[in-house]
């Protein structure tokens, strides 16, 4: 399935607005279907310093994603992980809630390396994807610095100390993203969202609040994707009004967002034309104002993963064959 639609759409580009676990898992279905026709803008507001490193988890989980190198059992970080590193660094009494494998620290230890030589985050991302085997485009939504933050009950948190160290316990208030008001496109992401060969845009099933709204935060981004002139086509987070990961659905019920079809249609607020739901929210999308495929959503197992990209794929095309309403008003 490695040449899906080439023969029959010359438009064959593919952009993919993901983040996080989830939205790692169809960027790995699109990925195998569409190889280097496949541009994935991840989100980097989970960037942070920790350690004196650079850590970039959602940028990081795609790398190994699509590479194969994915520690399943745990859901994050790389196979075959040892944590020598982190026995030593208890035994000095230094932090340990961000665990760090012994594998995965040597990307850390370069990343940094590089960035403090003056290399952007996109270069040093697209060498390291390169030296994975990676044929897909993995890039930053900038680089420049934005650090998402959570405004919880229990005061304002760092991302990463919200999501890993407090396990997402605190109820959120809002989100900011600091810095974001300095941040740009980069030179890569402005080409590939004006590819004249461009067929779709495809925003993972990715936190809404936390993976996908920190890239359309960037200045500059969002007028990018509405001038695009394809169809924009989500895959809802949400199974039977549940996140099968994460803190989606927590989030949303304290900001008091209802976990359905079309809240999340109405969180990016006029950029569909199409959303993806799973059959347990079939009778979720009555009077959507935009158009609804229903197919199974969940993605166990790699088949999963290649069946839903082929699907959204195609929803796609019927969207492009079509007027839509929403992307002509955006035009």
């Amino acid at each position: 399935m490695t040449d899906l639609g080439r023969t029959r759409n010359p438009k064959n580009r593919i952009i993919a607005l993901c983040g996080g676990v989830g939205g790692a898992k169809l960027a790995l279905g699109l990925s195998r279907a569409l190889g280097d026709d496949l541009t994935m803008i991840v989100n980097t507001g989970d960037d942070f310093e920790h350690l004196g490193l650079q850590i970039s988890p959602d940028l990081d989980t795609v790398l190994y994603t699509l590479s194969g190198l994915a520690n399943r059992e745990l859901g994050w970080g790389r196979a075959d992980e040892s944590w020598n590193f982190m026995e030593v660094l208890r035994g000095l009494g230094s932090e340990t809630w961000f665990q760090l494998g012994d594998r995965d620290l040597a990307l850390h230890v370069e990343r940094t390396r590089q960035l403090k030589a003056g290399r952007s985050l996109t270069n040093v991302m697209a060498e390291v994807a390169s030296r994975f085997g990676i044929s897909a485009q993995i890039l930053p939504m900038s680089d420049d610095p934005v650090r998402t933050t959570v405004i919880t009950t229990d005061g304002a948190l760092p991302f990463q100390r919200y999501f890993v160290e407090r396990r997402c316990a605190p109820v959120v208030e809002r989100i900011v993203f600091d810095g974001v008001s300095q941040a740009r496109p980069t030179a890569q992401v402005t080409a590939a969202l004006r590819d004249p060969y461009l067929r779709a845009i495809v925003i993972c099933p990715s936190n809404p609040f936390l993976s996908i709204d920190p890239i359309l935060a960037v200045p500059g981004l969002r007028p990018l994707i509405e001038m695009a002139g394809v169809p924009l086509v989500a895959v809802s987070p949400i199974i039977g009004g549940k996140a099968v990961k994460g803190p989606t659905d927590k989030i949303m019920a304290e900001l008091g967002v209802p976990t359905t079809s079309r809240a999340i249609v109405e969180h990016y607020s006029g950029l569909l034309d199409g959303l993806v739901v799973d059959m347990a929210d079939g009778s979720d999308v009555a009077d959507l104002p935009i158009q609804t495929h229903i197919t199974p959503t969940l993605m166990k197992t790699e088949d999963d993963r290649d069946r839903l990209a082929r699907a959204v794929l195609d929803f796609a095309d019927r969207i492009s064959a079509v007027s839509s309403p929403a992307r002509a008003e955006r035009r």
